[in-house]
């Protein structure tokens, strides 16, 4: 039987410790007025990324730890000063400290050693609070709360620990500093019986009374069954969030529902059911190409983290954690503000989703699941400005709402993370954000990192592209990019195979701002759509284009000839003597001199084939009017780690030719990203069968200062130049499609680098 909801109790809590904020402001608003929604100010700042610093920074090896064990940054907070970050570390079962006193450049400040699994920390004052999981096992949840002294934030020294009541999950720390509260979440197994609920023992919500010296803290238990309609004998809480009247709002997420606890009573006083959305213009099918015109009815929001906003409104992030009996997963793609009474005042609903598939971060790898997972939310305040942070799980990325009271949240900006963004920690002290992400591995070359975003800017440097804020294109991995024979401003890319139905993006470039995706142009043949790996274009004096595909294995390298519109006009092979030497990492950029007989095009390999020198690649000529092949060799630099190779050619002149090339390292191993020039002038390609002649090479610029200038991770894929018509010169970086990749795309003007 359920509870009686205590609405007097949460009248008496809520309403009327909030009188005296919500004075003269009538009644509270059901919902929230899209008239009353901001408009963009030439007053606004935005915060850009000043630092990144990955978590294995902290790993020992004279502790015995290796630099490629696994380790992870979940969740953060600081000390009262805000100059040191400390972090949860679960596959270490350590808790991790950076000292950010000069933001700009974190440093590894060491760890805490445990005896468990940190699942969350918190900050009271001077005193560290650590959420330790000690479980035997699903059925036998054990765990504490360890307490250290943090009087010196580079120090801490441990002083307590208290027994919590099960598995805790999640912490947090009353504004005042009275009460901490623990989610016990006593979590189910997923493998048992479908991880269908109930699963007993259920979870509760420890309540820690904290005044005085911490021998004299105190801990109650509140019974959270019964409330919710989901299985009520096993609540499953997730998250907690404590307002300024110490009311703990508590996610049940499994349960799909949310309490609020008063912390002084240790007393629930009003609980409701999260609820469900209808969703409009979604990806649901995972067919390697991101289709948002789906519909998803009913489905339950099963929130993760949640914050209050100005202490009288409840935001969740609905994640979904859980697969129903009948196979119906939660998850509502985006986040929800309530009142405390469970009226629904803001549903997002495809919206943020729809942001971020403009923004290039859409993980077309999860549309048959729970789409972009927003995960983690934070209310904080930045000068004047009441802000609203949501994390993607799965889109790797931040969004910043502009939320004041009664009003309808405007998207600020996105700010791109690496991967798993887990935890969002606001510092307006220093005017700081931090998120930790957690996946880490060192065999696929990304880690965990924890990322440091300053406000106070004039405009924000992220995106660098994006697609047409009037309309809804899906893009990413991007491979290859050309710019208009005839218009300055507009430039053409391609995606590689991570995307099926391959096409071209066209853009428009401006002086200030990202540069816009506005038009996709689908390639068909035969009235069909195709899938290629595009990793070049070029544009032909006619208007139409050279495309490459990448062949692997049994399939060859193409270079394909297309229409302005888009249909395929020609498919050429490479003479069969040379496909007999075919490895991967094949066509990897084409550029195009002359028109008619005189017309030739100019293909980079990325890598050595069969029986080529080692560091000597081949740039294939192809002469359309003959039918004719012909080959270079490109001297390659000497990789310390990994490999290198070719990523691009573009066309400077009849003669001169740019080339990418870079290793296949990312983050700190990134080592060489350059753009070389080579002339061809008083050569002429050889045959297969003869001896190819070695061009020779001219730095024009190294890429490493300008993928490093928004301190981020370094990407590895640099992978397209465009040369403008106004001789300006654009490169831009294959995200992977965020598929074991941050997904962030870099877009760089360099400027006119060839007078």
């Amino acid at each position: 039987m359920k509870h009686p909801r205590v609405t007097s109790a949460i009248a008496l809590s809520i309403a009327i410790a909030s009188g005296s904020v919500l004075a003269g402001s009538g009644h509270f608003q059901a919902h929230y007025s899209d008239k009353h929604a901001f408009s963009k100010r030439h007053s606004d700042r935005y915060f850009n990324r000043v630092a990144t610093f990955p978590v294995y920074q902290n790993l020992n090896p004279a502790n015995g730890d290796a630099l490629e064990d696994e380790t992870a940054a979940e969740i953060s907070a600081a000390s009262q000063d805000g100059n040191v970050v400390y972090y949860s570390d679960s596959p270490m079962e350590r808790v991790g400290l950076i000292d950010i006193k000069n933001v700009s450049a974190p440093e590894a400040a060491g760890f805490i050693p445990l005896d468990g699994e940190p699942t969350s920390v918190a900050v009271k004052g001077d005193y560290l609070l650590v959420a330790v999981n000690n479980s035997n096992s699903f059925t036998d949840p054990v765990g504490k709360l360890s307490v250290y002294s943090i009087k010196n934030p580079l120090q801490p020294q441990w002083v307590a620990n208290f027994d919590m009541s099960g598995q805790p999950d999640a912490i947090a720390v009353s504004p005042d500093g009275r009460y901490a509260a623990v989610a016990i979440e006593n979590e189910r197994d997923e493998d048992y019986e479908g991880g269908i609920i109930p699963q007993l023992p259920a979870g509760n919500l420890q309540v820690i009374s904290m005044r005085g010296p911490v021998s004299k803290w105190q801990v109650r238990t509140v019974d959270l069954t019964g409330y919710a309609d989901i299985a009520p004998t096993d609540p499953e809480p997730e998250y907690v969030a404590i307002n300024r009247f110490n009311i703990a709002a508590v996610t049940l997420q499994e349960n799909n529902h949310i309490i609020l606890v008063d912390l002084r009573r240790a007393k629930v006083i009003n609980d409701f059911s999260a609820g469900t959305v209808d969703l409009f213009n979604v990806d649901t099918i995972e067919d390697d190409v991101i289709n948002p015109v789906d519909t998803i009815l009913d489905r339950r929001r099963e929130p993760d983290a949640l914050t209050w906003l100005n202490n009288w409104s409840i935001v969740t992030a609905n994640e979904g954690d859980y697969e129903d009996e009948n196979g119906v997963e939660g998850g509502s793609r985006g986040f929800t503000i309530f009142n405390p009474f469970g009226k629904v005042q803001y549903e997002s609903g495809a919206s943020l989703e729809h942001a971020i598939i403009r923004a290039g971060h859409y993980p077309e790898s999860r549309s048959e699941n729970k789409g972009v997972e927003p995960e983690s939310v934070l209310s904080s305040k930045f000068g004047r400005q009441n802000l609203l942070f949501v994390g993607s799980e799965r889109g790797n990325i931040v969004a910043v709402y502009k939320a004041n009271p009664f009003r309808k949240p405007e998207l600020l900006q996105l700010l791109p993370s690496t991967i798993g963004p887990e935890g969002i920690l606001a510092i307006p002290s220093r005017n700081l954000l931090v998120v930790s992400s957690e996946e880490d591995s060192a065999d696929d070359g990304f880690r965990s990192t924890v990322s440091i975003y300053q406000y106070g800017f004039k405009s924000a440097d992220y995106p660098q592209i994006q697609s047409d804020p009037k309309q809804l294109i899906p893009w990413g991995a991007l491979s290859g990019m050309v710019g208009d024979k005839d218009d300055a401003s507009t430039l053409y890319a391609v995606p590689d195979s991570y995307y099926a139905q391959s096409r071209i993006f066209k853009a428009e470039v401006a002086k200030q701002g990202p540069a816009m995706i506005n038009e996709a142009i689908v390639l068909s043949k035969d009235g069909n759509t195709v899938d290629y790996d595009l990793e070049g274009i070029a544009q032909r004096t006619d208007g139409s284009f050279w495309l490459v595909s990448e062949g692997k294995g049994s399939v060859p390298n193409l270079l394909i000839k297309a229409g302005a519109d888009g249909t395929v006009l020609e498919e050429i092979n490479l003479p069969a003597a040379v496909l007999a030497k075919q490895k991967n990492n094949g066509f990897e950029g084409v550029a195009v001199t002359g028109s008619g007989d005189s017309e030739k095009v100019y293909i980079a390999f990325q890598r050595e084939w069969v029986d080529d020198p080692s560091g000597l690649v081949r740039i294939g000529v192809y002469t359309p009017a003959t039918g004719s092949w012909g080959f270079f060799y490109y001297p390659l630099e000497t990789a310390t780690k990994g490999w290198i190779g070719l990523s691009e050619i573009s066309t400077v002149d009849d003669n001169t030719f740019v080339v990418i090339e870079r290793d296949n390292q990312q983050g700190d191993d990134a080592a060489i990203k350059r753009l070389y020039q080579f002339s061809v002038n008083g050569l002429t390609a050889a045959a297969e069968g003869e001896s190819f002649p070695v061009l020779s090479k001219t730095l024009v610029q190294d890429l490493l200062p300008e993928l490093n200038a928004t301190h981020g991770w370094t990407p590895d894929k640099v992978e397209g130049t465009a040369i403008a018509k106004d001789g300006e010169v654009y490169v831009v970086t294959d995200n992977d499609g965020v598929d074991d990749a941050s997904g962030e795309t870099r877009f760089l003007k360099l400027g006119k680098l060839f007078k």
